[in-house]
Formats: C-alpha cells, structure tokens, sequence
C-alpha cells in the first residue's frame, strides 16, 4: 500500500503542488495552521507529511532565521519540489522518512516546538497513535496542528459532501474503483475523527476551528 501511494502521489506531484498553493483560499489556511503551532523566532517545529512544502515558507515565517523547520515526506518526486521551493532558507530541511518514523536522530535539535500535519492522518494505518508519537516528539509547553479534509457537519452539507466525496474517491489511490465494500469518505472521517480526538486528549489546551464550508477541520492543542 505504501509503495503504491507513493507511486500515485510522485505521479502527480506537479497537480498536487498546483493546488496545494493555487486553491483560493488555501494560502490563508496554511498561514492559519502555522500560526496555531505557536512559534517565536528561533524555534525549532517539523511538519509531517510535507508534500510539495506549501506550509514550509510560513513557518518559517514564524520561527525566523535563527529557527529551524524541519519537512517530511515519503514521496521523492513531491519532496523534489518541496526543496525546489525552499532552497533559498538554509534553515528550511526537508528529509525522505516515514510521518510515523520521522527520520529525526541526527537532524532534530534536542527538542522540538510544534508539529504540524496537514492532511495526512487520512492516510496512515493507525492514526491515533501517529498522533501519541508526535505529541511525545514536543518539549514540554509544545503543540501539535492537526489539519485535514473532512466531511462537513454544517447545515448546508449535503452538496458540499457530495462534491467532498468525489474528491476523496478521485484522489484515492489507486482511483480505478467507483464502488467501495467501505465508503472511502466516511473511513477518512473515522481516521480523522480519532486524530483529532486523541489530540485532544492529549493537550491541556485546544483550540477547534473550521474553514472552507466545515469541510477542513483544524486542531491545535498545547502539551502539558
């Protein structure tokens, strides 16, 4: 399953950078989900499952120059473009690794500030538990930001997740399937249901807001 996404995800590496910065509205998100993680100049924050590295540039807004932000992803040919458009900051490191395993022995500084994770708890197998390793990763005072895509719970709903649904089946790997045993949109939701939960579990503090018609659901929440 891993070798397939990746295979799905290099193959269109140069969409999903078009619309991870040309989507209206997204560059607002990202900025959001940066300043949620809580950064001051010379922090140290990783950000999992980075992509084509969108959100790389705003946080490394908030932690400065003298700061340090750390990529991940699994995916060589997404994480070419995320060093493309971050090779101006020597301070902005984009690693290959696992979200799950983050590769971070011999890059990370001693301790970590935040951790941001844009929609990605969608794709991984247990993802409560991706969510305890990186509340485990921060220091003490640190933050984890969740942000993901999911079936929206306002009024207006209905035609707002049909066009969700579509998307999902669409960017599903392998996307050669239009009938599922488990309905692909709802078992997104389960996975971000429980994300988001355990975080909140786990913070002393959380913060729960939603944007683009309910569909995208941000969580940040402050370790103790």
């Amino acid at each position: 399953m891993a070798t397939e996404s990746q295979a799905f995800y290099g193959r269109w590496a140069r969409l999903y950078d078009l619309i991870a910065r040309r989507t209206p509205g997204i560059a607002q998100l990202r900025r959001r989900a940066a300043a949620a993680c809580r950064l001051e100049p010379g922090d140290t924050v990783v950000e999992m499952g980075c992509g084509t590295g969108a959100n790389l540039p705003f946080l490394r807004e908030q932690v400065g120059p003298e700061g340090t932000v750390i990529g991940i992803d699994f995916t060589r040919p997404v994480l070419e473009r995320a060093r493309v458009a971050t090779a101006d900051y020597d301070n902005v490191h984009v690693l290959q690794g696992d979200a799950t395993q983050p590769p971070l022995a011999a890059d990370a500084p001693d301790e970590i500030d935040a951790v941001l994770a844009t929609f990605v708890v969608g794709m991984l197998a247990e993802p409560a538990g991706a969510v305890d390793d990186w509340c485990d990763l921060v220091g003490p005072d640190g933050t984890v930001v969740l942000a993901n895509a999911a079936p929206s719970r306002e009024w207006y709903a209905p035609p707002v997740n049909a066009v969700f649904r579509a998307i999902v089946v669409l960017s599903t790997p392998p996307t050669t399937q239009l009938r599922y045993e488990d309905d692909p949109a709802r078992r997104l939701e389960q996975k971000i249901d429980a994300a988001h939960t355990r975080l909140r579990e786990r913070a002393v503090a959380v913060a729960d807001e939603t944007h683009v018609f309910g569909v995208v659901r941000l969580t940040g929440g402050l370790l103790g």
